[in-house]
Formats: C-alpha cells, sequence, structure tokens
C-alpha cells in the first residue's frame, strides 16, 4: 500500500452485533426508511437525535410493529454505542427499582440516539435478507466480486455461518446498497415531490459523520484507523469527494463515486485473521487432539472493536483461558465438539456456531452471546444480550439484562439461572458494565420471520412445535470453574433464584442422610472395604456412561504450563483444579449415591 493512499472499509460491529440474523420484517425495506427519513427531520423532537418515545411512536404507529419489536431494534442499537461501565451500571441501577411498565417507560424514555444512525442501522438488518436470486445461484447479481476467491477467502466463507462474521459480505454490501445508504442521508428540502432525490443534491458533514457507524479507514501502511468523514475532508480524497470548506457538505455524486473508488475489504476482519493472525497459546494442549484445531487472533494489531479470536475444530480437548489477548475481543467458537471451553476474560462478544457435545463457560460479555446451529452444548455466561438460533438440546444458563432472544429453528433449548463463579469475575463485570439485576434469563423473545411470537413454554404435555422451557430446580446443579485464580468472588454473583436454591438444599439434605445411614451402619473393616471399592465402582461406570471422564482427564496438564500467559496474572498448572474437592460433570455437583 502507498504511504499516502487511502483505503476505506465496512466497519465489523455494526455488521457482526447490530444485524439480527433473521430476515428482517417488509416495515424496514428501503421504502418505508426512506419515508421514516423525510418525516424524522421534517418533526420536531427527531433531529437530531431520536428519542425512546418517538421511535415508539414511529415504529407502532407508523410501521405497524409491535411495541417489543421496536424496543429490541432499539436496544440492539444502544448495545453498540460507547457507553461507560460506570454509565451502564447507572442505568443497571435505575432500570432494577422499576416496579411498573409506567416506571420503565419513563427510564426508557431517558434514552436517545443518533437519528441518521439509527436509520443505517436500520437498513443494514437487510444483510440477512432472504433472496430468492442468492437461494438460486448462490450469490447477489450482479456482483461486484468477478474474480475467483482465494484460498483464504474461501475458508472465510467456510468459516462463516452467516454474513455477520463474513467481511466479504459486509463489503459487497455496501458496495451493492451505497446508493441507497447515501440517499437516506440526504435532506428532505433536496428531494422532489415523490420523494425521488434530484441531481445535483448536496450532503452536509454532519450527515457524512453519522456514516462513521459503517465505515471507517486510514492513509497509508500502518496508520491510525480514522472516521471516514475525516478521510473524506482533508487530504488526497477531499478533491476527489468534492468536498467544500464553504457549504460543509459534498456533492452526492463525487462522494459516492469516491467511496467506490476507495472503498475495500476490512484489514482487521476474518480473512486477514485466518490469512496473517497470530496463534493464541493455551494452557493445556494434548498435541494428538490439537493438530486440527485453528485457533487465531489479530488482538496484537487490530483496534478497538476490530480484535478477532478465532478458535475452530477444537476436539475432545478442556481448553483454559484468562488473558488481556482475550479482554476486548469478539470471539468465535466454530465447528467444536466434546470440548470443554473456559474463556474467563471481560470479552466484547462471543459466537458460539456449530459447535456440538460441549461446555462454554465465559467471562462476562459486554454486547452478546449468540449460539448459532449447535447440538447438545452448554454455554454458561453473564452477558447484555444472549441469542439462539437454529440450534437443538442446548443449555444456557444466563445472568442477563435483556430477554433471551430465540430465533428461528430452535428446538428443545433449557434456559437456566447463571449458576457459576470464579475468583475475578464480579471485577470482570464491573469493567464491562454488567451488574446482577435486572436479571431476565427467564422471560425470552422468540423472533421469527414474522416478528415477534408469543413465548410458549413447553411441558410434559405440550407438543414438539414449543422450542424452550425453563430448567426445573429439580434438575439444578452449580458448576464449579476448576482452575484457581486471584480474586474476591467466592459465590454466585445475585445468588440463585429462591426456588433453585431450595433445589440444592435438598439435595445437599439427601448427601447428609446417606452420609448418616453409612456411619450409622457399624461396618466392620473388611466390610468398609468392600463398599469403598464397590462406590467407586458405580461411580467410574457413571463416570463413562456420561462422558465426564474425559473431561476429568483433561483437565490433568501433560506438561508444566501456565493458566495464564506473560501478560496475565500468572496462575500455577500445578494448581489447575477445583478449588473445592474436583467434581465431574464441567465442574457441576455429582449426584448422590442414591440416584
Amino acid at each position: 500500500m502507498d504511504t499516502n493512499s487511502v483505503s476505506i472499509w465496512p466497519r465489523m460491529e455494526p455488521f457482526l452485533l447490530g444485524a439480527l440474523q433473521v430476515a428482517p420484517t417488509t416495515k424496514l425495506s428501503l421504502h418505508y426508511l426512506r419515508k421514516m427519513a423525510v418525516y424524522v427531520q421534517t418533526r420536531e423532537g427527531c433531529f437530531p437525535v431520536l428519542g425512546w418515545s418517538m421511535w415508539r411512536h414511529i415504529a407502532c404507529g407508523k410501521l405497524q410493529l409491535p411495541e417489543d419489536l421496536a424496543w429490541l431494534y432499539f436496544e440492539t442499537f444502544d448495545l453498540l454505542l460507547g457507553h461507560t461501565p460506570e454509565e451502564r451500571l447507572g442505568r443497571a441501577e435505575c432500570l432494577s427499582q422499576c416496579s411498573s411498565k409506567s416506571e420503565l417507560d419513563q427510564e426508557r424514555n431517558k434514552l436517545s440516539v443518533d437519528t441518521l444512525q439509527f436509520l443505517l442501522f436500520l437498513y443494514i438488518q437487510q444483510l440477512n435478507r432472504v433472496s430468492l436470486r442468492t437461494s438460486l445461484i448462490g450469490e447477489e447479481w450482479p456482483s461486484h466480486r468477478t474474480r475467483s476467491p482465494s484460498p483464504s477467502e474461501r475458508e472465510t466463507k467456510a468459516n462463516s455461518q452467516n454474513k455477520n462474521w463474513d467481511d466479504q459480505a459486509h463489503l459487497s454490501f455496501v458496495q451493492s446498497h451505497l446508493t441507497d445508504i447515501l440517499e437516506l442521508l440526504v435532506e428532505p428540502g433536496q428531494l422532489s415531490q415523490s420523494g425521488q432525490v434530484q441531481r445535483g443534491c448536496q450532503i452536509s458533514l454532519e450527515a457524512v459523520q453519522s456514516l462513521g457507524l459503517l465505515l471507517e479507514g486510514s492513509v497509508g501502511c500502518g496508520k491510525g484507523v480514522q472516521p471516514v468523514h475525516r478521510l473524506l475532508t482533508k487530504g488526497p480524497l477531499q478533491t476527489q469527494s468534492g468536498y467544500s470548506i464553504l457549504s460543509r457538505s459534498f456533492p452526492l455524486h463525487k462522494l459516492l463515486l469516491c467511496l467506490q473508488q476507495n472503498i475495500t475489504l476490512n484489514p482487521f476482519g476474518m480473512t486477514a485473521c485466518l490469512r496473517s493472525g497470530k496463534k493464541l497459546a493455551w494452557a493445556q494442549q494434548v498435541e494428538g487432539a490439537m493438530k486440527r484445531a485453528k485457533i487465531a487472533r489479530n488482538t496484537h494489531t487490530a483496534p478497538p472493536g476490530s480484535k478477532i479470536v478465532l478458535m475452530s475444530q477444537v476436539i475432545k480437548q478442556t481448553l483454559a483461558k484468562t488473558s488481556d489477548k482475550l479482554t476486548g475481543a469478539n470471539i468465535k467458537i466454530h465447528r467444536c465438539s466434546d470440548a470443554f471451553i473456559y474463556l474467563l476474560s471481560p470479552l466484547r462478544s462471543v459466537s458460539v456456531d456449530k459447535c456440538r457435545d460441549s461446555t462454554v463457560v465465559l467471562g462476562p460479555v459486554q454486547t452478546s452471546v449468540h449460539i448459532h446451529s449447535c447440538q447438545n452444548v452448554r454455554v454458561v455466561c453473564v452477558t447484555n444480550r444472549v441469542v439462539i438460533g437454529a440450534s437443538s438440546r442446548c443449555i444456557i444458563h444466563a445472568l442477563t439484562p435483556t430477554s433471551p432472544l430465540l430465533l428461528p429453528g430452535n428446538s428443545d433449548i433449557t434456559l437456566g439461572p447463571f449458576h457459576t463463579f470464579y475468583p475475578s469475575l464480579e471485577d470482570h463485570m464491573a469493567s464491562v458494565g454488567l451488574a446482577v439485576v435486572p436479571n431476565v434469563w427467564d422471560q425470552p423473545l422468540i423472533l421469527g420471520t414474522e416478528g415477534l411470537a408469543s413465548p410458549p413454554l413447553s411441558s410434559s404435555s405440550s407438543s414438539d412445535t414449543t422450542c424452550y422451557r425453563l430448567l426445573p430446580p429439580s434438575e439444578f446443579h452449580t458448576l464449579a470453574v476448576p482452575f484457581q485464580m486471584e480474586g474476591d468472588t467466592c459465590e454466585v454473583p445475585g445468588g440463585l433464584p429462591p426456588a433453585y436454591q431450595a433445589a440444592l438444599k435438598e439435595k445437599q439434605k439427601r448427601v447428609q442422610n446417606w452420609q448418616k445411614t453409612v456411619m450409622e451402619a457399624r461396618l466392620n473393616k473388611e466390610q468398609k472395604r468392600q463398599f469403598q471399592k464397590l462406590v467407586e465402582l458405580k461411580f467410574h461406570e457413571w463416570l463413562l456412561e456420561t462422558g465426564h471422564r474425559q473431561e476429568l482427564d483433561s483437565l490433568i496438564p501433560p506438561t508444566v504450563t501456565s493458566l495464564m500467559d506473560s501478560d496475565g496474572a500468572a496462575t500455577n498448572p500445578s494448581r489447575v483444579k477445583d478449588t473445592r474437592p474436583a467434581r465431574p460433570g464441567g465442574g457441576e455437583e455429582q449426584p448422590s449415591p442414591d440416584c
């Protein structure tokens, strides 16, 4: 790259975290968004910032969207914004004190967003629109990418379960829709009576600043990343874009041509990470099992918001990591099976894609955890949002201030309360602005192609059409993270719901009664030896039948290594064990002997 050349690329986060992974409602088509763009810019109280009350009026009154769906879009966009942890914790405290819908509305009415950026956010929901042409020929036509894909690009496509992670799809979407995107930013006074853009219209600098939601770039190789409006108003692109210092605006046709000529693939996206990313070292690696695994990161070069860690094809392995290299990163866990994965750092986002028969325990996730196309996977997380799609027989233990979002294609999903801790968990939660309340893990929303559906709870008498259930307290066990670390957290943050706490006490009582029965049996030495042998035999049979033997074996490191690498607080590998006696089942408490 020339030292003075300018590159502009689609930002990753709006597509990764902002575009809901379901076909959007037709009410968010370009036709309706153009009408909304005119409406918000000609009504008092809607521009340049849009509050929740006005968006609710537009969404429910004009677009005929359900209020819950309107809030879902507003809330999702808010997750992308750069609120400080202190601001998020303060808002959580206010929301936790709301005891009625009117009080909740009062708190929501305090929120506002940049109007034009919110319009662009609504437009990129078209990323996952189902196209008849795409379903027939595999790609939108005509395509700006006429050349054959390189091996790294083909691998990127194979590793992308949907377009949200696919930087090739982000580039193609922006290239294909750039005209529409810019026309949404045109002021209503420059439109014809029919709402069409007139020849020679201008786009204001303030409107182009809103375009920074989707685009960023840099000058030369190795230079810092800048918002798109700064690149367009100085240096080599100022003349090319037609920017006028006097009018503080751009001619639409020149701006469009400038962007088309300079837009390129994100240098910090998945394609670049697979091609040139660094490997990430792990505390426990069995050489034979790790040969297929692909673990790469770009955290050494990427700016905040673009940090990626990819873990693919981790099979029959326990992996544990707490490191500054994970902090603030977007994690993708892809095609892992029979694995136990512990990522005990504050994270930006996590996607668990096409995994099966695995357990994933996460540190606090600032934005969202997305589970897609998974089978028999258990995810344990504290996060702002949980999204589950096209998955079956999965168990999600979550602490979350927003309703879990169930996308189409799910079956036999179990939702349970967050049930574990590790010593630095509460410090990590504070660092990303997550509190213990509100916690609505048990109030999911079901989102289909026609919008929100009323969430049916499954029961013993229900049909197969139901997609989720709440974990019965009788099936509940806590989970112990089997590693020693530094920190002050010594219990599940916020405690357990009363019904689940009572169920635990009942299980503990059964164990105590069993121990009392054994003591009162007054066995002699030989009987105790035989009894001990029988109990151990049954226990090992149970370990083999449930698959927990593999997990316990994988917790024993083959060589002396450290749980943390040199950039984290070191943990002696000889202490890589539960802080309590070892328990099977991903750290779950074992059943009482009479089970």
